[in-house]
């Protein structure tokens, strides 16, 4: 999936939001300055004080935006944060030099908070004491309404009719000092936000999802962290090209290996070693120096410092009994993968069938992407474990307890008895 944030390349496609092709409209025009000039990094206690005096006389809601480093530093934190509120006019705050913006938090509550899909900087707000009571998501705005294309750039183009330079969406946000280029992209991000979000809004309520989008806001805030992955190693990109158990404990020892090491230098892991080289070694098995570092990725700066920190992880897994060996599924508490229920217990394929094509249907007619009526886990776990009794109630009663919202009971729950009653014969 897409970055939301970015508008980097999301499985979109040029689709409008009554699912016709869009005709080609001329160039919107670019956005280039921040309309009332870039404002200067706030980066000490005295400059934080009088933006926090500055947006608690604002009015209005304020539009917050955050900014990591992915794929340059270790973990998921903040180095910049961008704010803009009427009568404030816009900041660009640096969370390294003022690590804690509670005294923000509470000159701000009480307002509602607009971000871009929240989901990916509440965490890393939070870590500095920014703690939004009450949001507007756009991202997710976006896509109850229908909209094919969700990335920030894309929603403001087709909202507003401006588009956002994203050239800098992927760049290193850790350094310092940060040039005035990114500064202007960071501050033209919160520029638009509240006019994005009062169109938002409007559509909404025309279209009669304006109470849906507040439960969804509200269910986005209240969710409990989620609980760290287990075996999170499962999830190194190729793992499926590792055909046995030796291999698989290869990957585990690899990535338990390289993700310390990120940790202790504040690196990306996939800048300390990639996942295709943590495959290669646990497909080839190399037992000495040069065998490792022949795979080309090992020989590779970094990498190369800990050739011997890499084969003592390859040795142990090849002195470990079988059943110190990782199984070559995952532990879970959830049904199996889906492309071996037709094996496992077809009846339950056949309501997975017959549930995705009713939920297909209903979202149809609201114009929503399926997987916002319904998370496909709730899905999967009602088809493999369904309510004894199937009626309505029942339904219902099992999509709440896997955190379904009402007003998503209320359209499916009905339905989806149905469904699963057909699919019994």
């Amino acid at each position: 999936m897409l970055n939301s944030k970015t508008g980097t390349p999301d499985p979109e496609n040029s689709r409008g939001q009554d699912g016709g092709r869009e005709e080609a409209e001329p160039e919107a025009p670019l956005l280039r300055e921040p309309r009332d000039g870039l404002p200067p990094v706030v980066a000490d206690s005295a400059h934080l004080a009088r933006v926090v005096e500055e947006f608690a006389a604002g009015t209005g809601p304020v539009a917050v935006d955050a900014e990591r480093a992915s794929g340059y530093r270790y973990g998921q934190r903040a180095y910049l944060v961008q704010l803009r509120r009427a009568e404030a006019g816009s900041a660009l705050i640096d969370p390294i030099a003022c690590p804690d913006l509670s005294g923000l938090d509470s000159a701000l509550a009480g307002t509602e908070t607009v971000l871009h899909a929240a989901h990916q900087d509440l965490p890393c707000l939070t870590e500095i004491g920014l703690r939004p009571a009450e949001l507007f998501d756009t991202e997710l705005a976006g896509r109850l309404l229908g909209y094919q294309r969700v990335g920030l750039g894309s929603m403001v183009e087709r909202v507003l009719g401006l588009r956002l330079a994203k050239e800098h969406s992927a760049v290193d946000w850790s350094v310092r000092p940060l040039p005035e280029d990114w500064l202007t992209y960071a501050a033209l991000d919160v520029e638009v936000l509240v006019d994005l979000r009062d169109t938002l809004r409007a559509e909404l309520e025309e279209a009669g999802k304006l109470e849906w989008a507040r439960e969804e806001f509200a269910w986005v805030l209240q969710a409990p962290p989620k609980e760290p992955r287990t075996d999170p190693w499962r999830r190194t990109s190729g793992i499926h090209r590792v055909r046995n158990q030796r291999g698989l404990g290869v990957v585990r020892e690899l990535w338990t290996e390289r993700d310390r090491v990120a940790r202790e230098r504040d690196i990306s892991p996939g800048r300390v070693l990639p996942d295709a080289a943590i495959v290669e070694a646990a497909t080839a098995m190399p037992a000495t120096a040069p065998e490792l570092t022949a795979i080309k990725p090992f020989s590779v700066r970094l990498a190369r410092r800990y050739v011997p920190t890499w084969l003592k992880a390859i040795n142990r897994v090849r002195a470990m009994p079988a059943a110190e060996l990782p199984q070559p599924s995952a532990p879970g508490d959830g049904p199996p993968a889906t492309n071996r229920w037709a094996d496992r217990d077809p009846a339950a394929a056949r309501r997975l069938e017959a549930v995705r094509a009713e939920l297909s249907a209903v979202a149809e007619r609201i114009t929503m992407p399926t997987e916002n009526l319904l998370q496909p886990d709730t899905v999967r776990r009602l088809a493999w474990s369904p309510p004894q009794s199937v009626e309505a109630d029942s339904v219902a009663e099992h999509l709440r307890e896997h955190h379904a919202r009402d007003w998503q009971v209320a359209l499916t729950a009905e339905q989806l008895a149905e469904a699963l009653r057909r699919a019994a014969g």
